[in-house]
């Protein structure tokens, strides 16, 4: 795992945390809709779960109310993919169908994918308070926490919400102020063309 720079993960099913599943689902209200990267040993139990091979959650609907997303943090070389393809996906399904999408990722601040994606797009952020976010392995408890620092992301319109769920898991920022804004780069048609899907 790491914060979605040029490494391949060895293991796709890294599992939530249960209870940042119970949390996710408190925001929601108890209901997850939309789990566009499961796989078999995941603990959320959505209404809808896409899994490899079967549905590629990167290229399947994601027109739900309630989506949640712990995305694959390394690269998936076979299909292209790294994690700046789910934060545009979970940023375009809020902003295309008016979905409350979490996502729980690496904090990677500095990157592209969080210019582009979380700064002026998203809602709100817990840093969470886990120095070493402890992810289920293949459905089990593995022990070994995750190397770097992790946070809930929130695209959505019920921030008050969201910060009283994660206050008890994560620092948790309002950054509804910073909508629309360019962080650390001047947007150029082709970085527009970006948000389309």
């Amino acid at each position: 795992m790491s914060a979605g720079r040029n490494v391949v993960s060895l293991s796709q099913n890294w599992c939530t945390p249960p209870k940042y599943v119970t949390a996710v689902r408190k925001v929601f209200g108890g209901n997850i809709e939309l789990d566009p990267c499961s796989n078999r040993h995941s603990v959320v139990n959505s209404n809808v779960a896409y899994r490899l091979p079967d549905h590629d959650g990167l290229k399947c609907n994601w027109d739900y109310e309630s989506i949640f997303v712990n995305p694959p943090y390394g690269a998936d070389r076979e299909r292209g993919t790294t994690i700046k393809d789910w934060l545009r996906k979970c940023q375009f399904a809020h902003a295309s169908h008016n979905a409350e999408v979490l996502a729980l990722i690496p904090v990677a601040t500095n990157t592209r994918h969080w210019k582009l994606y979380v700064w002026g797009a998203a809602t709100g952020i817990a840093f969470l308070y886990d120095t070493r976010l402890k992810f289920l392995v293949d459905g089990q408890d593995g022990g070994k926490g995750a190397p770097m620092s992790c946070a809930m992301v929130y695209w959505g319109c019920k921030f008050e919400l969201f910060d009283q769920v994660f206050l008890p898991y994560g620092a948790v920022v309002d950054i509804r102020n910073l909508r629309e804004k360019t962080m650390g780069f001047t947007f150029s048609k082709s970085h527009m063309s970006l948000f389309a899907g």
